[in-house]
């Protein structure tokens, strides 16, 4: 399994963790570390995406809730707002991970870890808010054919190695 998946996986952990116990998510984390470690590379990636979510978490779940129709935040299952709350982190604060890569593990976590239509939710919320962001985009930071950097990345640039 790659590096940045465990990584992931660790961070939905620590999430679910934190949404569970009420405690912040950094204490989790510690917590996290303290009783499952994990190899020194995981645990960095995984710190800064924790970190990220955490410095953005009311934009976060603001972008969560506006796109996501019928369901309030508190409703969604635990496991798929987590979830969801890393990709959307991936999104708006990640712009050496493509699009694609987000979302895409995303939806893997959610089979893994959810209920067999975790897949589809997670992917039709995500894909709203990527097509927002895009849309954002607009205009700003566009290549001479009006791509934009994040689409230039997606084509030819590298995977994270997810």
């Amino acid at each position: 399994m790659a590096r940045r998946r465990r990584s992931r996986e660790m961070a939905v952990k620590v999430l679910y963790q934190a949404d569970m116990s009420g405690v912040s998510i950094t204490e989790a984390f510690r917590l996290f570390c303290e009783h499952f470690g994990g190899s020194e590379q995981s645990m960095v990636f995984a710190k800064e995406l924790l970190d990220g979510i955490d410095a953005h978490f009311d934009t976060i779940n603001s972008l969560i809730s506006q796109f996501s129709e019928h369901w309030r935040l508190e409703r969604m299952s635990r496991v798929d707002r987590n979830i969801l709350r890393l990709a959307v982190y991936e999104l708006l604060g990640r712009p050496d991970i493509p699009a694609k890569v987000s979302i895409n593990e995303a939806v893997e976590l959610g089979k893994k870890f959810g209920t067999e239509e975790s897949g589809a939710f997670i992917n039709g919320i995500l894909d709203r808010i990527r097509s927002h962001l895009r849309s954002g985009e607009e205009g700003a930071g566009q290549t001479e054919d009006g791509a934009t950097s994040r689409e230039t990345a997606e084509a030819g640039g590298e995977a994270d190695g997810a």
